[in-house]
């Protein structure tokens, strides 16, 4: 297990002419290798949409770059906040529930490159899946190895919801902020872990899964070391929440309710934390009635998300890791609405595929064909099942 304060020694010999330069080039080919894969897997899942998209008659980028909440933020990097849509009486959803750092990257897209907003929205996330990617591997890497790594990105990039990673979303976004500083955060690096966190913070509102990590991992280092730590990770840990906070409290501002104002939004949107009690009571109206497709399958995407973490915990992960999935899962599975769009709030939970990325390389190295046909089902069902989401299921996102 590498602990959180753990950083790497400088060598007492000098090294021989070239080492740095050939370990250089081998990790830039690796990671290259655990990027190409990835973005082999989005591709063929991207092509595995078109084709079904065409067949029903739709554009798979029309698809991919405005469905669901993709309008509501090109809407924002478009027009700004402001916009509330009130879809029958009582009822009022407002922009002000999405948070602002995906619409900013849109609106300098579209200011520096003569592109639509729904394109330049589809080049965020792809860029920003590229980067999670990268992120993932070097946490991998850094932990168990650079097959482990590899693993761990292909799963990512095969996950049954990994087609929102292709679509004009947050998660790559918040992905790849919180891939990077947690990494950060594994190497000591406080100043980049909670620079990191506070944009992750401005992504999604479950971006204070990052700010929590770092913090965590900071009180960790201060109980350890009695106190006696330098000035970067106080900074650090002063940075990490500042994202999050500071949104929650301008639109609280703006909403007159400083300290429950986006909270009121939210539950405008019928989205609160209520420990479950919504949740539970849908699984209950699903278990007696049966539903669409799409619902059983998020229960069993949820239940394998608890079972992950509790995996995850069993194999002793760093505790930085530990806080941020588990933060992500306690959001996805206590708030209330929405039930469908749980899977996608635990995208970013890449930690918890960490148990899974060390079999499939034991399986790899001990039965090569297992792993092949295990690697094949796992795309097989992230195409299909992408597909069917974005094209034939009438469900958000």
């Amino acid at each position: 297990m590498t602990h959180v304060s753990i950083l790497t020694r400088p060598s007492l010999t000098e090294p021989a002419p070239g080492t740095k330069d050939r370990a250089r080039h081998s990790v830039l080919v690796a990671t290259g290798t655990a990027l190409g894969l990835f973005l082999a897997a989005r591709l063929l899942g991207a092509a595995a949409l078109a084709l079904v998209a065409r067949a029903a008659g739709h554009g798979a980028l029309a698809l991919l770059g405005r469905s669901w909440d993709s309008r509501w933020y090109l809407g924002i990097a478009a027009h700004g906040y402001g916009h509330t849509l009130r879809p029958r009486p009582g009822v009022a959803y407002s922009d002000l529930a999405f948070f602002p750092l995906y619409p900013g990257l849109v609106r300098a897209v579209t200011t520096v490159v003569p592109l639509g907003d729904g394109a330049a929205g589809l080049v965020v996330s792809w860029t920003a899946a590229a980067a999670a990617a990268c992120g993932i591997y070097a946490v991998g890497a850094r932990l168990h190895g650079r097959a482990v790594g590899t693993a761990l990105v292909l799963l990512w990039g095969l996950l049954p919801h990994s087609v929102v990673l292709s679509m004009a979303y947050t998660e790559p976004v918040l992905t790849a902020l919180a891939a990077w500083s947690l990494y950060a955060v594994l190497g000591g690096r406080w100043v980049w872990a909670g620079g990191l966190a506070a944009l992750a913070g401005l992504a999604r509102p479950n971006g204070c899964a990052v700010a929590a990590a770092v913090l965590v991992a900071a009180a960790c280092e201060v109980w350890r070391r009695r106190g006696k730590v330098s000035h970067r990770l106080w900074t650090g840990a002063a940075l990490a929440p500042l994202g999050w906070s500071a949104y929650v409290l301008w639109v609280g501002r703006r909403t007159g309710n400083p300290l429950d104002g986006y909270f009121e939004v939210q539950r405008r949107w019928g989205s609160r934390f209520d420990f479950g009690r919504g949740a539970l009571l849908f699984v209950r109206r699903l278990l007696l009635h049966g539903d669409r497709f799409v619902f059983p399958m998020t229960l069993l995407i949820v239940a394998a998300g608890v079972l992950l973490f509790a995996l995850l915990l069993a194999d002793r992960a760093p505790l930085p890791l530990i806080a941020y999935s588990g933060v992500l899962l306690l959001i996805a599975v206590g708030g209330s609405g929405f039930f469908e769009s749980k899977p996608r709030f635990l995208l970013p939970a890449f930690p918890l595929l960490i148990p899974l990325a060390r079999a499939l390389v034991r399986t790899a190295r001990a039965r090569p064909w297992h792993a092949t046909v295990v690697v094949g089902a796992l795309a097989g069902l992230s195409f299909g099942y992408g597909a069917y989401l974005v094209v034939i299921a009438h469900t958000p996102l």
